[in-house]
C-alpha cells in the first residue's frame, strides 16, 4: 500500500507539471496566432489512450509516461513531422513568426512552470505555514555513521554552526554543507566547543547517503507497531504493542546504542526484554546479517523535539513563497553543478523515476504532495532548459543563434540535432534509471 501511494503521487504530480509546462507553450503560441495540432499528456506512439478534437488542435492522453508534447504547426519537434517542413511556409507556422516570438514559444513551458512552483509555494505557506526543528532544540545531540565519525563526529555531539555561521534548520546542515562548500563545524561536546575540519572526500560520500547527521532520539518507550516483510521477533513470538524494555538484561538510553547493539551481535542470539500486558517477559531472538530484527516503532520529530512553526497571512505569504521559490532555485543549480564535478562526482548518483517517487511519503500528505510538486516544477524548468537538442533549452539555442547571426539554422541541420538530442536524452534516461536498478540490487 505505501509503494502504492507514493507511486499514485508521483504520477499525480508529474502529470499536473507536464499539463503546466505544456500549456505555456501552448499559450504563448496561441498570442501569436501560431496553430496548435497537438496537446497531449504523455507520448502517443503508434496509439494513444484517449483524444478528442476541439477546433484545429487535438487534445490527449498517450500511453508512454515519459512527459508530454504540444505539436506546433511548422516546427520540428519530438513528431519529427518532415513532410509538414517540405511544403511553403504558412503565416499560422512556428517558423513564419520573428525569432522573438518563438523565442517566448519555445521559453512558455520553462516560464509556466517557475510562476507555478512560485504559486504553490504562497499556497503552501498560505494553507500550513512553515515547521521546522531549530537547530538549538536537538537537544539530544547528532547521530551519524562511520563516514561521519572518520571526520571527527560524535554521536551526542551539538552542532553549533557550521564555517561559523548558525543554521537555524537542522535539516538543512547536510545540505548547506554539500552545497556551499563548507570546511568546519563547529560542536559542543562534554561541555566545550570543538571544530571539525570537513575534508574534501566528505561531500562525494554525503552525497551517496553516507555521513548523515541526523537527530539523536531516545529508544525509549519503544512500542512495537509494525513488522517487516522477513521479521526474525515476529517468527520468534514477539507482538504487535509489546514494549520493548532492553536486550540481554541491558538497558539503552539512546536508539542509535540499541541499533550499534543489534549490529555488533548480527546472526547471533540475543534476548529481548520485554513487556507485555503487565507482565515481564524474554524471548530469543537472531538478528539478521544488518543486524536488523525487523521491528518497527512510529515516533514523530514532534513527540521529541520542540518544532517552531511560522504562520504567515496572504500578504506575507506572497514574498515569503517568492523567496522559498528562489532559495530552492538556487539551491537545485547548485546541486545540478556538483553533476559536472571531478571531485564531488554527483554524477554517480544520479536518479530516475524510482529515486523520484522514493521522495515522496508513504502516506497522504497533501503540505508535502504540493511542496514537492513546487520543487519538482523547479527541476523540470532547469531541466527543460539546458542546452540540449530536443529540449526546450535546444531551441532556444539556436534561436539565439538566429539573432545573433542573423542566420537561420537549416531544417535539415534542425532534423539531425532533434534526433541526435533525443539519442542523448535516451542515454541519460537509460543511466539514471539504471543506477536506480543498480541501488536496489546491492540493497
Amino acid at each position: 500500500m505505501t509503494i502504492l501511494i507514493k507511486i499514485l503521487q508521483f504520477v499525480m504530480s508529474l502529470s499536473i507539471l507536464v499539463v503546466i509546462h505544456e500549456l505555456g507553450h501552448f499559450t504563448l503560441a496561441k498570442i501569436f496566432k501560431t496553430r496548435v495540432e497537438k496537446f497531449y499528456l504523455f507520448f502517443d506512439p503508434w496509439f494513444s489512450l484517449f483524444k478528442y478534437k476541439r477546433g484545429e488542435t487535438e487534445y490527449g492522453i498517450g500511453w508512454l509516461p515519459l512527459g508530454g508534447y504540444v505539436k506546433i504547426s511548422g516546427m520540428i519537434d519530438e513528431s519529427m513531422d518532415k513532410e509538414q517542413m517540405k511544403l511553403p511556409p504558412q503565416p499560422y507556422e512556428f517558423r513564419s513568426k520573428t525569432s522573438w516570438q518563438r523565442l517566448l514559444i519555445m521559453t512558455g513551458g520553462v516560464i509556466f512552470n517557475f510562476i507555478s512552483a512560485m504559486l504553490i509555494f504562497i499556497f503552501v505557506l498560505f494553507a500550513w505555514g512553515e515547521t521546522y526543528l531549530p537547530t538549538s532544540n536537538v537537544k539530544y545531540g547528532i547521530v551519524t555513521d562511520s563516514v561521519g565519525y572518520a571526520i571527527g563526529l560524535r554521536n551526542g555531539d551539538k552542532i553549533l554552526s557550521v564555517d561559523n555561521h548558525k543554521v537555524e534548520n537542522f535539516h538543512e546542515i547536510t545540505s548547506d554543507i554539500v552545497l556551499n562548500n563548507r570546511k568546519t563545524i563547529q560542536v559542543e561536546r562534554d561541555g566545550a566547543v570543538r571544530n571539525i575540519e570537513i575534508p574534501k572526500e566528505y561531500v562525494p560520500k554525503m552525497l551517496k547517503g553516507k555521513g548523515q547527521i541526523d537527530s539523536r532520539v531516545p529508544f525509549g518507550p519503544f512500542v512495537i507497531e509494525s513488522f517487516g516483510k522477513k521479521s526474525a521477533a515476529r517468527t520468534a513470538g514477539v507482538l504487535i504493542n509489546d514494549q520493548l524494555i532492553g536486550i540481554d538484561d541491558k538497558k539503552f538510553t539512546y536508539y542509535d546504542e540499541f541499533q550499534k547493539y543489534l549490529f555488533d551481535n548480527k546472526e547471533h542470539p540475543v534476548i529481548l526484554n520485554l513487556f507485555r500486558k503487565g507482565e515481564n517477559l524474554n524471548i530469543s531472538v537472531t538478528p539478521d546479517t544488518l543486524g536488523a530484527l525487523g521491528i518497527g516503532r512510529s515516533v514523530s520529530l514532534s513527540q521529541i523535539f520542540e518544532l517552531k512553526t511560522i504562520r504567515y497571512g496572504l500578504l506575507q505569504s506572497v514574498p515569503a513563497g517568492i523567496d522559498k521559490g528562489i532559495k530552492t532555485i538556487t539551491d537545485y543549480l547548485k546541486q545540478f553543478k556538483l553533476i559536472f564535478s571531478k571531485h564531488a562526482k554527483g554524477y554517480e548518483s544520479l536518479g530516475g523515476f524510482i529515486t523520484i517517487g522514493s521522495i515522496f511519503p508513504g502516506v497522504w500528505d497533501w503540505q508535502r504532495f504540493w511542496d514537492l510538486t513546487a520543487f519538482l516544477s523547479i527541476i523540470l524548468a532547469v531541466m527543460n532548459i539546458l542546452p540540449i537538442p530536443a529540449l526546450d533549452g535546444g531551441h532556444v539555442l539556436f534561436l539565439l543563434f538566429e539573432v545573433v547571426t542573423g542566420k537561420k539554422p537549416s531544417d535539415k541541420f534542425l532534423e539531425y540535432a532533434q534526433i541526435a538530442g533525443m539519442i542523448l536524452l535516451l542515454a541519460l534516461l537509460l543511466y539514471a534509471n539504471g543506477n536506480d536498478v543498480l541501488r536496489l540490487i546491492r540493497k
